[in-house]
C-alpha cells in the first residue's frame, strides 16, 4: 500500500516521499516560503514507472497545500503538466504568476 510522507528541514525545504511497503519508491522535491509551496522535481524509481505512482505524490502534495492554505508554484514539469491538463481540479492551489 502506498503512503505519502513529508520531511522538511528547518528552512522548510525537503520532499514528499512515496513509500510502498516501507520502501521509498518516489519523491517530490519541494520548498515552502511565504505561503507558497514550490514543487521542483518529481521522480519515481525506474522499477515503478508507468504505474501511476507520481499521481499519488501529486495528490499528497495538493492535499497538504490545501490543508495548510498554500499556493503551489509548479516548477516541476510533471506537476505543471498535470495542472495544465486539469486546471479545474487544481485552480484553488495553482499559483499562476503569468496571468
Amino acid at each position: 500500500m502506498e503512503e505519502v510522507v513529508i520531511r522538511l528541514n528547518q528552512k522548510n525545504h525537503g520532499a514528499f516521499y512515496l513509500m510502498l511497503d516501507n520502501e521509498q519508491v518516489g519523491e517530490m522535491v519541494i520548498g515552502i516560503e511565504g505561503g507558497v509551496l514550490t514543487a521542483y522535481h518529481t521522480e519515481i524509481h525506474y522499477t515503478q514507472e508507468g504505474k501511476g505512482l507520481a499521481k499519488h505524490l501529486l495528490d499528497g502534495m495538493v492535499a497538504y497545500a490545501r490543508e495548510h492554505q498554500l499556493k503551489v508554484k509548479p516548477l516541476c514539469a510533471y506537476v505543471h503538466a498535470q495542472f495544465k491538463r486539469h486546471p479545474e481540479e487544481y485552480a484553488d492551489v495553482w499559483l499562476q504568476e503569468d496571468k
